[in-house]
């Protein structure tokens, strides 16, 4: 059986490793079994950030709504209830981007659900 000699795949496979490490500081940036573990742990972290950021934005839209809704007399619950009352279905993105960017549009939403 012929000799089979591995060099090739094993540099490739550390090039593509220390390519994903670029900008990380000591060792983790040039040193393979560092460079290796710090991958994982930054894959965990983006993961579970991914997750973490839609939670993230439904608060700050929240916060959106509910200083559009004190502008206009109200509070961010009454108007939640309000909307589904009056079987308005808004998301609380679109609520919180009509409350910040057009008040006057979000004072005649504000207005149906009273």
């Amino acid at each position: 059986m012929p000799r089979v000699k591995r060099g090739v795949q094993k540099n490739k496979r550390r090039k593509n490793l220390l390519s994903q490490v670029k900008g990380y500081r000591h060792g983790r940036k040039s040193k393979k079994s560092l460079a290796r573990t710090a991958v994982l742990r930054a894959g965990v972290s983006a993961f579970r950030d991914r997750r973490a950021k839609k939670r993230t934005f439904r608060g700050l839209w929240n916060i959106k709504i509910n200083a559009g809704a004190r502008a206009n007399g109200t509070t961010y619950s009454k108007l939640i209830n309000g909307l589904k009352k009056a079987n308005i279905d808004l998301d609380r993105k679109v609520l919180a981007g009509l409350a910040e960017k057009f008040p006057n549009i979000f004072k005649k939403v504000v207005d149906s659900a009273k």
